[in-house]
């Protein structure tokens, strides 16, 4: 079964978002969604700067099996990447809520329905 993290929100899409008390956000795909993906070999993301909003892809992650694209949980304006991934992407896949996660953002308004960590747990398991 794949873990679910009780500290974030998550999306229908498998992405989470972990909201940070400066008002920036860390965005990355569930264990979930790794797990579904298998092995990640390749990440694609936007440069710092960009401006992500909330329900349309923002990059997109390649694995063994396939490419998957990923949506911005919230919208905002990215304020880092995750540096590690370029040459490390398999980080995803050991440790997807934690030194896995994709970008960080200066959230500004607006989000996709989010649910919380209980109701993503039924949403994967049913």
């Amino acid at each position: 079964m794949a873990e679910v993290d009780p500290e974030v929100e998550y999306t229908v899409t498998h992405q989470w978002v972990r909201r940070l008390p400066d008002g920036f956000a860390r965005i990355g795909i569930s264990d979930f969604a790794q797990e579904e993906l298998g092995d990640i070999i390749s990440v694609s993301l936007p440069a710092v700067g960009a401006e992500v909003v909330a329900g349309e892809p923002f990059g997109e992650v390649e694995s063994t099996k396939s490419v998957a694209e990923v949506y911005a949980p919230v919208s905002g304006v990215v304020t880092a990447v995750n540096g590690l991934l370029a040459d490390s992407p398999e980080i995803v896949n050991d440790d997807p809520y934690g030194d896995g996660w994709l970008v960080a953002a200066d959230v500004r308004a607006g989000e996709t329905k989010l649910l919380s960590a209980q109701d993503y747990r039924t949403f994967t398991e049913g």
